[in-house]
């Protein structure tokens, strides 16, 4: 998994890489087909924000956190990562849009 990151009023330090790594290597494990995530890290006066998308399984999964603390903020988004993905990966095994095929029972039908 390729991780893309950018700041916005920040640098990109090898502690804020690391601490990424760290909190999606679980999302990693649960999804190791997933190809890119590109992250977009903004620290204002009061709030840091994380937003991450990607694509799986033909979709786009977006998730945006805030938090006084840009760790507090980076492991708050792969939480909610995780959980989106987990949502899309259900929903794709339930085939909510298949139906099934009405087959007339041959004691029901009456001969014309």
């Amino acid at each position: 998994m390729n991780i893309h990151m950018s700041g916005h009023h920040v640098d990109i330090t090898d502690g804020i890489r690391e601490a990424v790594d760290s909190k999606f290597a679980k999302v990693q494990n649960h999804y190791p087909d997933l190809g890119d995530l590109s992250m977009a890290l903004t620290v204002e006066p009061h709030t840091q924000s994380v937003e991450v998308t990607t694509q799986f399984k033909g979709a786009p999964v977006a998730v945006h956190a805030e938090a006084q603390d840009l760790y507090a903020a980076i492991a708050d988004a792969a939480k909610k990562m995780d959980s989106a993905l987990a949502k899309r990966k259900g929903s794709t095994k339930a085939h909510r849009h298949e139906k099934p095929a009405l087959v007339p029972d041959p004691d029901e039908v009456s001969p014309r």
